[in-house]
């Protein structure tokens, strides 16, 4: 079971369980959902969440995702990144961390 992780706000992800699936604004603006690897989390969230709080970490087991995932390389931070191609059904996110600053 291959584990990435997505970086949303708890209001966000609230509104997604209602909905009954996960499309993160990347989605409709570069294609894909934005994930990481574990060792990758903490670039990520010096890089794109400083200052912000009420944040949730989604734990996704890629064999439950129903849209496509694929391993992409980011020339930005010389690193392969986790992408989603389509919504993250909601049985696909095997759990949920408050992510403290």
């Amino acid at each position: 079971m291959p584990v990435i992780y997505h970086i949303t706000s708890a209001a966000i992800w609230q509104e997604a369980q209602q909905q009954g699936q996960y499309e993160a604004t990347s989605l409709k603006e570069e294609g894909f959902i934005h994930c990481s690897e574990e060792r990758q989390l903490a670039g990520v969230l010096d890089r794109y969440f400083i200052g912000k709080t009420d944040l949730v970490k989604l734990i996704i087991d890629t064999d439950k995702l129903t849209s496509r995932y694929v391993q992409e390389w980011s020339p930005s931070v010389q690193d392969t990144f986790p992408h989603i191609y389509g919504p993250i059904n909601l049985d696909a996110v095997i759990g949920t961390e408050t992510i403290t600053p």
